[in-house]
């Protein structure tokens, strides 16, 4: 409110305002004020939203920085979702978070440069190699030296498969207790419980229909927490047998590929043509279609016990693909000749086995004892892995004695190695030779090579491939980026037990297991186990037979222990098995043995190979298809002749006769006697 004064000109100055009285001031009324109040208020609430549309804008440029396709980054890991939405996959940065200030976006790649460490060089970029197939490449490179890289990944809400033979093998993957990361590389389970076994591959498959396969170049440890039900993957130099490239920083890369498909059955066929080695040729037929036989089990091997073993195999009515004489037959270990005094007349031995149809294979491995009229030949010509920073021999203790290891990745030892093999096939006519041992555990802890090993199982695979020349009928036990080694590879030695421990119930989720990591020409070892923890030598007889009728549908069989050192109905029963192999396996197994050569698919196939969208056919480690139709469920269980049976959906014929079509389906205590494999032909 305002007043009026009336004044006159030149009534200015000092003058006029002696004339001029302050108005009366009226009171704001309160009604007024509350308007003032609002006003103000709202503007805070306008500057307020304004600061939380920035805040949100800002959050969403990051959050669209921070995603490509279905990934979604954070600073602690990311997650991958399925065309549904739902998250598929996880994996945990562990080592460090990322600084989410430090990433950006090009096309379909982040990239990150700090971490809450220091310095890093972090990627993640999408690839889309088919239509179906969506693949993730993720690298992390620290750049300081000593530091390590540790990646985590559920496996929650799925099932998995993969990684390598155990101790105790279970289909799916069984994640037991807490284990720091170790060395992922191979290793002889029977002496070592805890080891990873003589085959692995650093791949793994999920029911989620995604893949994961570590780089080749990474130093790769392995860990688990069974109650997080997470595997660590781990990249570190320190304290580990892994060794940086001498040429560059020692900086610690983790890096690997994950890849997305419609389902398991699918992604796992891109994963393996893409990625794996293939064989180039199949090993000889007669390997498939009859049965080996192995002189592992007889009490003496010598001359006369070894043409009685041969004379009772065709006395009993069994054929054969080859005998192998399994271990004992040389005077020392490194030998490269039979023992004059067990063999006084060797060429006549192998003329004579030759002369009644057998073809023979030797047993041989990479150790020279130090007591073998050899060793100092491998000494004088450095043949042997050595100890570091010297010419002399690093010995290492095996199953039979102490001993220099020939060092593979040095041509002259493989030249060696490789002349003697050819000179004893010339002299006695050999066909071939199983190439025990081989695992990465039997170097010394600290060792030297020709060749420097910056991954230590490159050295299972230098050896694997001296059985290249012999792969008709060659037998390895161990494995690693060896699936073109085109012969047949060997689970490791079982026991005479029913359980998973090395028993009975292990060998389908090995072979299973090893066929997923893309060796498909299995030999499930020795028909009844080995009977090292039996005293009386001989196998429970129940045991015995069961094991003979899962072996009968493998790819191939091998016998060590007799059928008739049991009675006339184990006889009875091991020729209808053999017969019935010959008949029915081998022509499926050779037929998808040809298809192995361009696919790399798996001959023995888990069941949800062809039921993908069946949660009942992921957790099944006791049935496995030939193919895609024919299905097996052997008895795995003593003192049982019935047994429980899942069939998928489709239309099934089983050994009976009887037609199953209402699948998927449960058969409980489907009847199988003794004598009998329940097994189902998919009939449309």
């Amino acid at each position: 409110m305002y007043q009026i004064v009336s004044a006159t000109v030149g009534d200015i100055g000092i003058g006029a305002m002696s004339h001029y009285s302050t108005p009366r001031r009226n009171r704001v009324s309160r009604p007024s004020r509350s308007v003032i109040t609002a006003s103000a208020l709202g503007v805070i609430l306008v500057i307020a939203a304004m600061v939380a549309w920035c805040y949100y804008y800002a959050s969403l440029q990051k959050a669209n920085r921070l995603t490509t396709e279905r990934l979604d980054l954070n600073k602690d890991g990311f997650v991958i979702r399925n065309q549904a939405g739902v998250v598929i996959f996880k994996m945990a940065f562990r080592s460090g978070t990322l600084d989410l200030d430090s990433c950006s976006k090009e096309g379909q790649i982040l990239t990150c440069d700090k971490s809450n460490a220091g310095n890093i060089n972090f990627f993640i970029e999408t690839v889309k190699p088919k239509d179906t197939v969506e693949c993730y490449r993720v690298r992390w490179d620290e750049l300081e030296e000593h530091r390590l890289v540790e990646h985590v990944m559920s496996c929650s809400g799925s099932h998995w498969y993969g990684g390598a033979e155990t101790w105790s093998q279970h289909w799916p993957i069984v994640l037991k207790g807490q284990q720091t990361p170790k060395p992922f590389i191979t290793g002889d389970i029977r002496y070592n419980h805890q080891a990873f076994g003589g085959i692995l591959e650093r791949y793994w498959l999920s029911s989620n229909a995604t893949a994961i396969k570590i780089n080749n170049s990474v130093p790769f440890h392995l860990g688990w927490d069974e109650t997080n039900r997470t595997l660590w993957f781990q990249a570190r130099y320190d304290d580990s047998p892994y060794r940086p490239d001498p040429g560059k920083p020692h900086h610690v890369t983790l890096s690997y590929r994950v890849c997305v498909g419609l389902d398991v059955t699918s992604i796992h066929k891109y994963m393996v043509r893409r990625y794996f080695n293939k064989p180039n040729k199949i090993p000889s037929e007669v390997v498939f279609s009859q049965p080996m036989w192995s002189t592992r089990a007889l009490e003496e091997v010598n001359q006369e016990f070894i043409l009685k073993y041969a004379s009772d195999i065709q006395k009993n009515g069994f054929n054969c693909s080859h005998l192998e004489l399994y271990d004992r037959f040389t005077s020392g270990y490194g030998d490269f000749e039979l023992d004059p005094i067990k063999f006084p007349n060797a060429s006549a031995m192998f003329q004579k086995l030759r002369e009644d149809g057998f073809q023979v294979t030797l047993w041989t491995h990479p150790f020279v004892n130090y007591n073998s009229v050899n060793f100092g030949v491998g000494v004088e010509r450095g043949l042997f892995v050595r100890v570091p920073d010297s010419q002399l021999p690093a010995l290492v203790r095996w199953w039979n004695g102490i001993a220099g290891i020939l060092d593979f990745t040095n041509p002259e030892a493989r030249d060696w190695y490789a002349l003697n093999l050819r000179t004893l096939k010339n002299k006695y006519g050999v066909a071939s030779f199983m190439f025990d041992a081989g695992e990465t555990s039997y170097l010394p802890q600290q060792f030297s090579t020709f060749v420097p090993l910056q991954d230590p199982s490159t050295f299972t695979r230098r050896y694997t491939e001296m059985a290249i020349p012999f792969n008709d009928r060659a037998e390895l036990r161990s494995g690693y980026q060896s699936q073109n080694i085109s012969c047949f590879f060997r689970i490791i030695d079982r026991d005479s037990l029913w359980g998973y421990t090395l028993g009975l119930k292990s060998i389908i989720p090995t072979v299973l297991t090893i066929s997923i990591l893309g060796y498909q020409f299995v030999l499930p070892d020795i028909i009844g186990g080995n009977a090292y923890s039996n005293l009386t030598g001989l196998p429970d007889r129940e045991l015995y037979i069961r094991w003979l009728e899962l072996s009968a549908f493998m790819p191939a069989m091998q016998f060590s222990l007799p059928p008739w050192h049991y009675d006339d109905e184990v006889v009875k029963i091991a020729k209808k098995f053999i017969a019935l192999h010959k008949s029915l396996v081998a022509p499926r197994v050779l037929e998808l043995a040809g298809e192995v050569l361009y696919t790399g698919d798996p001959i023995i196939r888990p069941l949800w190979w062809i039921a993908t969208d069946d949660e009942a056919a992921y957790k099944i480690d006791s049935q496995f298809l030939i193919g895609d139709d024919l299905l097996v469920a052997p008895v795995l269980e003593p003192g049982k002749q019935e047994r429980d049976i899942y069939l998928p959906a489709g239309r099934w014929r089983s050994y009976k006769g009887e037609y199953f079509d209402k699948g998927p389906i449960y058969l409980t205590d489907y009847p199988v006697d003794l004598d009998e494999v329940a097994y189902f032909v998919w009939s449309g």
